[in-house]
Parts: structure tokens; C-alpha cells; sequence
């Protein structure tokens, strides 16, 4: 099994130990935060029956130690520093989506992680779930697209902060928050994974009181047809995912976590089903994919895979970064540095 480090111990942080642990590739090995006692107990909690992680509130300590893959899931504007020194260390690392906030950070760490043997991932989970491939296999050829539109909108409990005042991590331009970043970039992923980059981008956007966008709607430009994504932090959305076609209409109830996609055919009128099982804990599909990746450096196939995700990334990247400069959406990460 690879040895396991941590960076961050929030929910999704647990989430994803449970799932890396779920497929026998992983064993929990470190866990950083900048509390040591929170490290501490973190690492506790997830080392029953293994032999013990060790909890770290010095990130040179942390990376020092013998761990093989990093997993980093701190605010979004730290993954470029973080995920350059554990590459730099020596480490393979998956970061939670949205991995960078800049182009310039997503080419620096790429091309750290190939000069120096190692694999970079970015943890978009939901490209890698059953529903997603299923969705994937259903698109006809892109000239019997007519257009789409995604939605993923959901209410945040920190948005209550930022309306009494304060300055949330994921609602704070200095830590690269908003909707796109947040709920936006699974729809993004989606659009660029199923119909590729688009030529033009454009976004609107609800300003919050940080700054930064609260909800908002892109409109992404093809050669014949549009995609629209609507995402939001402080409303619900309860609307349906669809991809118009020249025969009719394949759509899902959700963007992520898919367990149903299904076909309206426009000549019978009628709406076949595909249901699609789901794991209790869906991180385990990209948990899986990353272990297989690592594990057969030198499989072809395997390999073409993984460069085909790193551009994906990449292009995504591209994308957000396209939407936000475009409506004036601007970010601490994208002054120029002294």
C-alpha cells in the first residue's frame, strides 16, 4: 500500500481517507495541519488497525517524512505553494479541485511533476464515477449536438458568515473562493470533458459582499452550439442537466454523483432510463484510478491515460480562469508577484 499524507483535516480531507482506504492502496501515514493537536487527533482517528499516522504542524517536518502521496485539501489559493514543495520533496500529489487558481501556477506544476517523475492529480471526482462514463457513452457525434445546460447550486452554511460580516475562505478573494471556483468547476469539467475546450467563454456573475461571486451563469461558445452553466453558493437549484441533441434530449438530476441518465426520443415521444449504482462513498472511483496510475508507471495505456488528465486539467483550468478575468473577476493569486 502507498503511504498516505493528509494536508488539511476537513470533511472532505475524511472523506477522501475513507474512500483511499476503501480500495486497499492506501494506508494513512501523515497528516498536516496547522495545529498540531488537531493533527494529532486527526491521524488517531483514522489509524485503528494500522500502524499509527503521525500528526504534523511543521510542513518540512511533514514532507520529510516517508509518505508517497499527498493529498492536499486546504483553502485554493495554498495548493500551488503546498503542491510544489511536496513535488519538490519528492512526492506524488492529488489536489482538490480547483486545483490552482492561475495558468501560470497549473504549467509550473505540471511540468515539475514530469521533470521529476511524478504524478500530479487533480481530485474532480465526479469525471471518474460510473454516471459520468455512462453520461460520457450516451453523446452522439458533436454534430448532432445542439446545445446544453448544466446547473449545480446549493445554499452555503458559511454564506450566514459572510451576511454577518465576516470573510469565509471559500466566499474571499484571497483565498480564490466563489461559486465558479466552487460548485462552477465541476460543471466546467463536465463541459470540457464531454464537448472539449470551448472557442469563447463568458461569465455574469452576483456579487457578494467579499468580493467574489455568490452565483452566477457562463456561457460557453461552440463552433454550432452553446453550453450553459449556472452554479451558486447562496441559493438552491433543483432543475434538472441536459444535453440537447438533433433526436431529442439526454439529461440527469445531478451533475456529480450521477445515478440515473436519461433519453427523451423526439419521433416516439418516449424517455428511456438508465439507472446507474453508485458506492456509498463515490471519492472511492478516483481513489481507485490514481492507485491503478501510480502503481503501473510504465503500462502504456495507463500512461496515455493520465496525460490525457492532465490536460483535461489543465484546459479546465484554462477555462475558469478565461471566465473569471473575462467579467472582471479577480483574484489575490493573479497579481504579479515581487
Amino acid at each position: 500500500m502507498m503511504r498516505l499524507g493528509v494536508i488539511g483535516t476537513g470533511s472532505i480531507t475524511k472523506q477522501f481517507i475513507e474512500a483511499a482506504q476503501t480500495t486497499g492502496h492506501y494506508q494513512l501515514a501523515a497528516v498536516y495541519s496547522r495545529s498540531k493537536k488537531k493533527a494529532t487527533a486527526f491521524a488517531t482517528e483514522f489509524s485503528a488497525g494500522h500502524r499509527p499516522a503521525v500528526g504534523f504542524s511543521d510542513l518540512p517536518d511533514f514532507l520529510a517524512s516517508e509518505v508517497e502521496v499527498v493529498y492536499i485539501a486546504s483553502p485554493n489559493s495554498v495548493h500551488f505553494a503546498q503542491a510544489k514543495a511536496a513535488l519538490l520533496a519528492g512526492k506524488n500529489i492529488i489536489v482538490e479541485k480547483p486545483a490552482f487558481s492561475t495558468p501560470h501556477e497549473m504549467s509550473e506544476i505540471i511540468h515539475l511533476a514530469a521533470t521529476r517523475g511524478l504524478f500530479y492529480f487533480e481530485a474532480a471526482r465526479h469525471i471518474h464515477e460510473p454516471g459520468f462514463e455512462k453520461l460520457q457513452s450516451s453523446m452522439p457525434t458533436a454534430n448532432k449536438i445542439v446545445g446544453a445546460d448544466f446547473t449545480y447550486a446549493k445554499y452555503s452554511s458559511r454564506y450566514d458568515a459572510v451576511l454577518a460580516g465576516e470573510e469565509p475562505n471559500i466566499f474571499s478573494p484571497k483565498f480564490s473562493g466563489g461559486a465558479l471556483m466552487d460548485l462552477g468547476v465541476y460543471l466546467v469539467y463536465a463541459a470540457v470533458s464531454l464537448f472539449g475546450s470551448p472557442e469563447e467563454s463568458f461569465y455574469r456573475y452576483q456579487k457578494v459582499a467579499t468580493g467574489v461571486d455568490g452565483r452566477g451563469t457562463a456561457l460557453l461558445r461552440y463552433d454550432h452550439f452553446d453550453v450553459t452553466l449556472h452554479c451558486g453558493k447562496i441559493n438552491d437549484a433543483t432543475t434538472s442537466n441536459e444535453i440537447y441533441t438533433t433526436a431529442g434530449t439526454i439529461f440527469t438530476p445531478t451533475i456529480t454523483g450521477i445515478e440515473e441518465v436519461s433519453h427523451f426520443e423526439r419521433t416516439s415521444q418516449t424517455t428511456t432510463t438508465n439507472k446507474i449504482t453508485l458506492a456509498d462513498n463515490p471519492m472511492v472511483y478516483e481513489a481507485n484510478r490514481f492507485a491503478e496510475m501510480m502503481n503501473n508507471p510504465d503500462d502504456f495505456q495507463l500512461g496515455q491515460q493520465y496525460e490525457e488528465l492532465v490536460e483535461l486539467s489543465r484546459q479546465v483550468n484554462f477555462v475558469l480562469t478565461r471566465l473569471r478575468h473575462n467579467s472582471g473577476l479577480i483574484f489575490a493569486a493573479d497579481m504579479p508577484k515581487d
